[in-house]
């Protein structure tokens, strides 16, 4: 039996293949990073270059679910707008409900719960996408992941999306730390991307997530940071050789 055609039936070493290519899916789109800080989560992708006669304007990593949640996403581009157009939609469902707005956490579970609905039934193919939100529940700051396995978790910092997510990540592991400022966490944001985007600031979005909503980073600024990073890399190494 070929069990990599038939999304509703394990393997018999428990395996759901669809679901692990949906994941490699993941892994061939952008890369993708949050960090959380006290004061924000900085979202940051990788900008894949386009075409010369394309409008590159359209296409946006990061996206506005509710007034305080931005979502950051891995994977097919067309997955991502149907799966966040339903996560809006529900935003503005629990909003006129409840009368409040919805916690990330509830954002992030419901994308979940989506996300493992087609998993589990025939004539569906799973979600290609991982998603990184970003946003405030009261004063506190919170960063939520999911992927196309439907499980969610909350996260300090993360990578996901390309092929040294795990790199990345381990980088991140190295660099965050808990009273961390938001000019460091953009830095270290940066960093992160710079493991794999070598065309510096033009192929990086970056959005700052603040408790009195998001601050979209211009190219000049970004720029100005990678411009610190490199000098003080080439300070470090200049330090290294005359030791």
């Amino acid at each position: 039996m070929s069990y990599d055609r038939a999304i509703t039936v394990f393997s018999p070493d428990g395996h759901l293949f669809q679901v692990e290519y949906a994941m490699e899916a993941v892994k061939r789109g952008s890369s993708v990073i949050g960090v959380r800080t006290p004061t924000c989560v900085i979202l940051a992708v990788e900008r894949r270059a386009t075409p010369l006669l394309q409008d590159p304007r359209p296409i946006r990593k990061i996206l506005t679910l509710d007034d305080h949640v931005q979502c950051a996403f891995a994977g097919l581009t067309a997955d991502a707008r149907v799966l966040l157009n339903l996560a809006r939609q529900e935003c503005q469902s629990y909003r006129l409900t409840c009368e409040d707005a919805p916690s990330v956490e509830y954002v992030a579970r419901y994308v979940a719960r989506r996300q493992q609905e087609y998993t589990q039934r025939g004539g569906v193919r799973p979600f290609g996408i991982s998603t990184m939100m970003g946003g405030f529940d009261g004063d506190k700051a919170c960063l939520m992941q999911t992927d196309p396995a439907g499980t969610f978790s909350e996260w300090k910092a993360n990578a996901v999306g390309g092929k040294n997510a795990k790199v990345m990540r381990e980088f991140l592991e190295k660099g965050w730390t808990e009273n961390m400022s938001e000019a460091d966490g953009v830095k270290l944001a940066i960093k992160a991307l710079l493991e794999v985007v070598d065309s510096g600031a033009k192929n990086m979005e970056i959005v700052c997530v603040r408790k009195d909503g998001k601050v979209s980073m211009k190219e000049e600024d970004i720029a100005v940071v990678v411009e610190t990073i490199k000098a003080e890399s080439e300070q470090g190494e200049g330090n290294e050789m005359k030791d």
